[in-house]
């Protein structure tokens, strides 16, 4: 089954809704003068909706990973906009970047980015005291979080002392506390085991579901992105598809990925 490139939702649902993330012709090229030149990322654009779960797949080297640097403020751009609630971060300086990156965004990695001499609710409370929260209402807001992802029993715990599914859950918990704009996952369940990667696929459309978390992921994997509302397709710097869930069910959603990804030809074996 072929899919068309030119996917775009309906002209009236999309003017019905508030633009979180926008990118704009986006480029982010490697190497100077006459030497060779990387073209990581080769004019992207896309926009997410507030509410949004996107997912971004693409075979090793594609540029996913590269686009999700830009978007987190990790990495600059050659030439393009990155607009977030309005504000286009491509433009601001290093400290007004670390304010907007403190504020605006949350973060879920692979290898969770947990501080291992803090608790779990510690952990979760960090990016609150940094923002210079008021200590009266830190304790129930990590409360509140913890008890809508399920680890209120283990905040006074070590993250030593819990499972990787917990860590996981911990650190979106931390991503959700600020009420940022849009959260932004790479790879979240690549250091995790099947249980506990569907364990926080699941929290993750929850909050999305539930909680109105807007989620940009960066997945190799068919499964994770099967639980995301559309998923972005990149080749070689360059959109190559997207297609979106709407009314399917998830395995129905799940096999059309996967014959997007048949698509990609050769690239295949390197979509784990």
């Amino acid at each position: 089954m072929l899919f068309s490139f030119s996917f775009r939702y309906n002209f009236d649902e999309v003017r019905s809704l508030t633009k979180v993330l926008r990118i704009e012709n986006l480029k982010k090229y490697y190497g100077k003068g006459k030497s060779v030149i990387t073209k990581a990322v080769d004019g992207i654009s896309f926009d997410v909706e507030e509410g949004e779960f996107v997912a971004i797949m693409g075979a090793s080297g594609s540029g996913k990973t590269t686009l999700l640097n830009t978007i987190s403020t990790i990495d600059t751009v050659t030439s393009g906009n990155i607009l977030i609630d309005g504000e286009n971060i491509t433009s601001l300086k290093s400290d007004k970047l670390a304010d907007f990156r403190r504020e605006k965004l949350g973060f879920v990695f692979q290898d969770f980015n947990l501080l291992d001499t803090l608790t779990i609710g510690e952990n979760i409370s960090l990016s609150l005291i940094i923002n210079k929260v008021n200590s009266s209402n830190i304790d129930s807001r990590v409360k509140d979080i913890s008890m809508k992802l399920d680890i209120d029993k283990i905040l006074d715990k070590f993250p030593y002392e819990v499972s990787g599914g917990q860590k996981q859950r911990c650190a979106c918990a931390r991503a959700l506390i600020n009420n940022p704009k849009i959260i932004l996952a790479d790879e979240p369940t690549g250091a995790l085991d099947s249980k506990s990667s569907r364990m926080l696929l699941e929290t993750m459309e929850s909050m999305n579901e539930n909680l109105k978390a807007t989620i940009l992921m960066v997945t190799h994997d068919a499964f994770s992105a099967s639980y995301a509302k559309r998923v972005i397709f990149i080749k070689d710097g360059k959109m190559f598809n997207e297609i979106l869930r709407g009314e399917k069910l998830r395995k129905d959603f799940f096999d059309e990925i996967l014959d997007v990804l048949t698509l990609l030809g050769g690239d295949l074996k390197d979509v784990k």
